[in-house]
């Protein structure tokens, strides 16, 4: 197969190039190296063997030239909830929503089988802060009586409503799914929507709002301080978490077999069984490293944020054997390995 993966210099993006090649398939990634520390992904991408185009899914003019292809991965985006607050809504607006138009297009022209990676921020703030919770010592746990439908201590279901304000982030993410689902219907084009909880890994250039795990793992490495925000400042809040690795798996499941996946929407996450809260994740990571930092609270509740998300991947599981196969400790893990055998290139990076 000829795969484009675009944003594929970035977190996912560029691990699933490089999986993607070792199959012995023929990658494109491309990129406009945007987020700080992609280009450290470019030596690797090289190395395997990956053509790498710098090129922008905003300009129909980039992906055209890159080709026909078989099938194309979408891991473009600006994934920040914080994205556009400020009131530049440009980017984020134009990245997620045209460029996933764009990248719909270019599928069309030449009837390649899309992945579109899309978020679990498709589901609204509101209606997540009035999910029924019980509060633990580490963390907050989804009550069993809800009178929302779609969510169980299992996690947050595909028909959990979706009514509300969600970021422009979510919003951008979940316009471009419905068009998925119009070019299906108008234009017969083949497409998988993956909606994500966390994906954490080596490789992810991680800030606090996206990528809190590394961020997390990195600010004990290097002794920088950490902040508790909102709820109080408990650090009780909760998400799912995802190798990388795993989400990478599950992809080349579905690209080998588009028949099978095509107008697919499922949830894509680690569920109750891997996730931790802020809390929890500080021990780890003190655990992990022998550090303690400081460790402040703050009550002011950040845009955006909510107390506690899992994935309920029931309609995922049954339609494939896959499942996660690495826990949160591991995630952790292999993060503090790859922060602490690449560290000058991290921290001119990340810090």
């Amino acid at each position: 197969m000829r795969i484009l993966v675009t944003g594929g210099a970035g977190f996912v993006g560029a691990n699933l190039a490089l999986a993607l090649a070792s199959e012995g398939q023929e990658v494109i990634s491309l990129d406009n190296l945007h987020r700080r520390g992609s280009e450290l992904n470019l030596p690797r991408l090289r190395d395997a063997g990956v053509a790498f185009v710098r090129g922008d899914v905003r300009s129909p003019a980039d992906l055209a030239a890159v080709g026909d292809v078989d099938a194309l991965v979408e891991c473009s985006a600006e994934p920040s909830a914080l994205a556009g607050v400020d009131g530049s809504t440009e980017y984020v607006l134009q990245t997620n929503l045209v460029g996933a138009i764009n990248c719909l297009d270019a599928a069309r022209a030449c009837d390649a089988f899309v992945v579109f990676l899309s978020t679990s921020r498709v589901y609204p703030v509101a209606a997540l802060d009035q999910v029924a919770y019980e509060e633990t010592e580490t963390r907050y746990e989804i009550a069993a009586a809800q009178e929302l439908p779609g969510v169980s201590p299992a996690g947050i279901a595909e028909s959990f409503p979706l009514e509300g304000a969600r970021t422009l982030y979510g919003t951008s993410k979940l316009c471009a799914e419905l068009l998925i689902a119009e070019y299906a219907e108008s234009f017969g084009v083949r497409a998988v929507v993956d909606r994500c909880g966390v994906i954490a890994g080596p490789w992810q250039m991680g800030k606090v709002d996206q990528g809190v795990f590394t961020h997390w793992v990195l600010s004990h490495v290097i002794g920088r301080e950490l902040t508790y925000i909102g709820y109080g400042g408990s650090g009780k809040q909760v998400r799912d978490l995802l190798h990388v690795d795993d989400l990478v798996d599950l992809v080349s499941l579905q690209l080998a077999d588009p028949g099978t996946w095509a107008g697919v929407t499922a949830n894509v996450g680690g569920g109750r069984e891997i996730s931790l809260s802020l809390r929890e994740t500080t021990a780890l990571c003190q655990e992990l490293t022998g550090r303690e930092v400081p460790l402040l609270d703050s009550a002011a509740a950040r845009p955006g944020d909510v107390r506690i998300y899992l994935s309920d991947c029931e309609r995922l599981f049954g339609l494939t054997d896959w499942r996660p196969r690495r826990g949160a400790r591991q995630v952790l893990e292999d993060i503090h390995r790859w922060i602490v055998d690449n560290e000058e290139s991290v921290r001119a990076a990340l810090s």
